[in-house]
C-alpha cells in the first residue's frame, strides 16, 4: 500500500481512515497539514486535530510548499496529507494560476508515487454538485478536480469515502 488516495465529502470519514491506515502500519508518521487557523472555529478545528493524534506523530504544518515537505520526509515515513482541498484553496489565494497549481501536485503525487513508504493523501470531492455561482468558486472546483485526477492517476488505489463507507475506483479508460 504504497500510495493510497482517498476522495470524498466534507466529514465523510477520510482522515479517521488515514488515521487508521497508519496507526496499522506500526511506522513513524509525518502528518502534513495544509489547514491554516484563521478564524476562532479554525483554530479550534485545528486544535482538535492535533489533540486526536499520537503524540509520537511528527506534524508539518505546511499550507503552501506542499511538494517541498513531501520532498523532505523521512525515508521510512508513512505520510498522510490532510488535504489537497485546503492547500488548492491557499494556493488560489495566493494567486497561484491552475497550471502551477496542477505542477505541483503533479510533483507532490509522483514524489510519493515513488516512495517505498507508505502515503496517504486526502482531498473532497467538489464537483457532484451544481456549478457555481461566481468565478472563484468556479475556478477552485475545477483546479480541485484537475488536482484530484492527478493524485488519483499517481495513486496504487484511490477510494471514496461516503458516510465512512469506501468504494474502490478503479482505473477505467477514458474515451
Amino acid at each position: 500500500m504504497p500510495f493510497t488516495f482517498l476522495l470524498g465529502g466534507a466529514r465523510a470519514g477520510k482522515s479517521t481512515l488515514a488515521t487508521s491506515l497508519a496507526m496499522r502500519s506500526r511506522a513513524p508518521v509525518t502528518f502534513i497539514a495544509t489547514a491554516e487557523p484563521r478564524d476562532d472555529e479554525m483554530t479550534a478545528r485545528i486544535a482538535r486535530h492535533r489533540a486526536e493524534r499520537p503524540a509520537d506523530w511528527v506534524t508539518v504544518e505546511e499550507p503552501l510548499e506542499l511538494a517541498g515537505a513531501v520532498r523532505a520526509l523521512a525515508s521510512d515515513a508513512f505520510a498522510i496529507v490532510d488535504c489537497l482541498t485546503l492547500w488548492v484553496s491557499n494556493a488560489l489565494e495566493r494567486g497561484d494560476g491552475e497550471e502551477a497549481i496542477v505542477a505541483e501536485a503533479t510533483t507532490v503525487a509522483e514524489t510519493l508515487a515513488a516512495r517505498d513508504a507508505p502515503a496517504v493523501v486526502i482531498s473532497n470531492e467538489v464537483g457532484l454538485g451544481i456549478v457555481p455561482a461566481n468565478e472563484l468558486a468556479r475556478r477552485f472546483r475545477d483546479v480541485l478536480g484537475r488536482v484530484n485526477a492527478t493524485a488519483a492517476g499517481c495513486a496504487d488505489r484511490a477510494l471514496l469515502v461516503v458516510a465512512g463507507r469506501t468504494l474502490a475506483l478503479g482505473r477505467g479508460e477514458l474515451t
